[in-house]
């Protein structure tokens, strides 16, 4: 009942109606184009559901309310999942907001099961975009700081910003949040004149 109301709370209630028509099979008489156009629908269908699960999961971490966001992640995956393949690089963004998730409500292990899923699919697709990987070493570092492991967290952390700056620019808003995180790592380290270099250059 408690896992229930959580996936209520979190997704479910904005996406019950959308379920319907998905969990619906098609007609066994149908014309090949007609087969064909309802395969089209079920497939926006399902773009549209993973838009608004992750959209609801990324509110809700941002918000602090990590427990919250977990359902409504495993919900974009879970769609990502039918639409993609599960060797996609498209799932990447929702295993990195579960890993985050999970990290937010102390549950390291998961989130780390999360990032290695991840870690995988990014390592696996030679083409996959710096956008995605600077993602991905921003959580690593997150999960390391997370375990006190700070000098792996400052490895992936610099992996981080590297990607975003070499993208982005150097004074972009997606380079900000590694030197950010790198700042906080720093301040747990005690070494305050870097910390503080580093949030005045945020």
């Amino acid at each position: 009942v408690g896992h229930q109301k959580a996936d209520w709370v979190s997704i479910h209630e904005r996406i019950c109606q959308l379920l319907i028509p998905i969990r619906t099979s098609l007609p066994f008489l149908l014309s090949e184009k007609e087969r064909k156009h309802g395969a089209e629908q079920l497939v926006k269908r399902q773009k549209y559901i993973i838009h608004l699960a992750y959209s609801a999961a990324q509110e809700f971490v941002l918000d602090g309310k990590h427990k919250e966001a977990i359902p409504a992640a495993l919900h974009a995956l879970r769609f990502s999942t039918e639409v993609y393949g599960s060797n996609s690089v498209q799932l990447v963004p929702a295993y990195l907001l579960l890993a985050e998730a999970s990290t937010g409500v102390g549950h390291l292990p998961e989130a780390s099961k999360y990032l290695s899923q991840a870690q995988w699919l990014v390592l696996r697709t030679p083409d996959c975009s710096v956008a995605v990987q600077y993602k991905l070493h921003r959580s690593l570092g997150l999960l390391c700081a997370a375990e006190g492991n700070f000098e792996q967290a400052l490895y992936h952390l610099a992996n981080d910003i590297y990607l975003a700056s070499s993208t982005f620019g150097l004074k972009s808003i997606e380079t900000c949040g590694g030197y950010f995180h790198m700042a906080n790592v720093f301040f747990r380290q005690n070494k305050m004149d870097i910390a503080n270099s580093l949030y005045a250059e945020v």
